[in-house]
Formats: C-alpha cells, sequence, structure tokens
C-alpha cells in the first residue's frame, strides 16, 4: 500500500502579497515544496531570464507581463493566461520581456 502525502492546505487571496521580484534575479516562493509535486510563485524583472536547463514535467500559467519561453528549442510569447505544459525532462528557459510573474507547478 502507498504512504499518503499530506498537502497542506493553500489559499492566497492574492497572489501579488506572495510573489517576488527582485533586481539580483529571480526568488522562487515556493508555496508546495513536497515529495511528489512543487508548487512556485515566481517574477522577473524586464531582462532576467532562466536559462534553460532540463526540468521534470511542469505546468507554467503566467499571471502578468509578457516574455518568450523556450521548450527544446521552440519559443513561445507568453502573456497572462498563457499556458505551457512541458514533457518530462524537456529543456526549458524564459526570458521576460516586461515585469513578469507565473505559477510552476513540477513533478518532483
Amino acid at each position: 500500500m502507498n504512504a499518503v502525502t499530506e498537502t497542506p492546505l493553500v489559499f492566497l487571496a492574492d497572489w501579488r502579497s506572495a510573489v517576488a521580484h527582485s533586481p539580483e534575479g529571480p526568488q522562487p516562493q515556493f508555496l508546495i515544496d513536497g515529495p511528489d509535486i512543487k508548487l512556485i510563485l515566481a517574477g522577473l524583472e524586464q531582462g532576467q531570464r532562466l536559462p534553460p536547463h532540463p526540468e521534470n514535467q511542469a505546468v507554467y500559467h503566467f499571471l502578468e507581463g509578457a516574455g518568450t519561453m523556450t521548450v527544446n528549442g521552440e519559443s513561445f510569447a507568453v502573456k497572462p493566461g498563457s499556458t505551457v505544459i512541458t514533457p518530462p525532462g524537456a529543456t526549458r528557459g524564459l526570458v521576460a520581456e516586461s515585469h513578469l510573474s507565473f505559477l510552476a507547478v513540477k513533478s518532483a
């Protein structure tokens, strides 16, 4: 029988109060950092980037701003409401063209 992992209840009345933007670079906020799943709220300032890197399967949902996300060499213009679902092991990167905020859910 598999052990049941408890995931905490997370409620944000306004995600803007939890996102961090910094001139020093990305400051991801782990809303859930469990053994099976990670939920991250992150912000980038204009011109900041997440360099291309391989990662487990993930879903990125963009909340504000504009940027370009690259997955396995294919580029996508992202804006509020955009969602990108990446396959396991895909290489992905992100460049912020403006003040950018997003949620990322990643398998652990």
